[in-house]
């Protein structure tokens, strides 16, 4: 802290470790710090003072790929000038460079915000949810109902009359799909109503609840082991691949045969998945190996080096692997074994530095 507070300035992105981005957080808002280099989320989500707000580029990478900022993104960033209670006007300034557009720059300021839009998506967990308290005809119903369809209709109104039935029969033809396959893999019966499976199953609110819970069910996952249970867990929250950077005769035997094991046991139903037209998760022991050397209680700078990722990516990695197992964990009705080992993976992954206890 003394070093930023003699510089005067700090840097703030996602790949930092949370200790670090709220000592910045905290440094910024007791004025302390002259300048913060931060991403654009920071407009979006965290709240600290600033006289000025710099502009070195006129686009932001959204994971993937680098898109040009929306008017709603400009409007949030430049929105964080001006120190409540102490400046009467906040400045944005921009900085030419091969990143800025001056003439998407000029387009921004003068810009109205973007129109709200929805962002449904069908998926597993919300078909589930939506089945535990409603018939598919009720569902359908809902869909008519929802704010993208009523979008669609006001689209249809301003003269794009071609959008209000493909909106709303992109809608219910997704939720049919996924209904279908659950259906077919025993998740619900013939008459819409989930089976003793997708009950239990329905509790799983995380991104692959079908997979996780076929895999429960052929009795793939190391039950009795929290370390391993966290560490298959974890190949379903990740998002990039890391094989590649592995040492694979490094890894240790146990961490290799239980993913063999749930590859194994998991492949036909992910076959099955795919014919049906759903994308699955790529069989990757990288995070798998990860989040096993932080659960087994190795070093957190030894861990990152492993990883070949960011501080804070790590922490992204542990902290979905903990939701995951919250989840599981609440399944102890059914699978209690499973729920006690979730329970203490949760122990284990959740210590300094990916948690700050000590610190708030």
């Amino acid at each position: 802290a003394g070093s930023l507070v003699h510089l005067g300035v700090a840097s703030h992105h996602g790949g930092q470790l949370p200790a670090w981005k709220l000592l910045v957080e905290s440094l910024m808002t007791e004025g302390l710090l002259k300048a913060v280099f931060a991403t654009s989320t920071v407009a979006a989500g965290v709240n600290f003072p600033a006289r000025t707000v710099v502009f070195l580029n006129t686009d932001r990478f959204n994971g993937k790929e680098f898109l040009p900022l929306t008017p709603t993104e400009f409007h949030q960033m430049t929105g964080r000038a001006g120190r409540r209670g102490m400046d009467k006007i906040g400045f944005a300034m921009s900085v030419p460079g091969p990143f800025l557009d001056p003439l998407l720059y000029a387009e921004l300021v003068t810009a109205p915000p973007s129109d709200v839009t929805s962002q449904i998506r069908i998926d597993f967990s919300m078909t589930l949810n939506l089945l535990l308290s409603h018939t598919p005809d009720q569902i359908e119903d809902l869909l008519d109902r929802s704010f993208a369809a009523f979008c669609a209709r006001r689209r249809r109104d301003a003269g794009r009359r071609s959008e209000e039935p493909s909106v709303l029969s992109d809608l219910v033809e997704s939720f049919r799909k996924h209904f279908e396959f659950l259906q077919e893999a025993d998740f619900a019966d013939a008459d819409g109503r989930l089976t003793e499976d997708g009950i239990w199953a329905s509790r799983l609110r995380i991104d692959h609840p079908v997979e996780i819970a076929a895999g429960f069910r052929l009795g793939v996952f190391p039950e009795s082991d929290p370390g391993l249970l966290a560490a298959m867990v974890a190949m379903f929250v990740a998002e990039r691949e890391m094989s590649e950077v592995l040492n694979r005769r490094i890894l240790p035997e146990n961490l290799v045969r239980a993913f063999h094991r749930m590859r194994r046991g998991l492949r036909p139903f992910l076959q099955f998945m795919r014919v049906r037209g759903f994308e699955t998760k790529r069989f990757d022991i990288g995070p798998c190996a990860v989040i096993y050397a932080w659960a087994s209680g190795m070093g957190w700078e030894e861990v990152v080096r492993l990883s070949e990722m960011s501080d804070g990516d790590v922490v992204m990695l542990v902290l979905r692997t903990a939701d995951n197992l919250r989840h599981i964990r609440g399944l102890d009705a059914v699978f209690p074994q499973i729920a006690r080992s979730a329970d203490e993976a949760l122990e284990l992954l959740l210590r300094e530095p990916v948690t700050m206890d000590d610190i708030l």
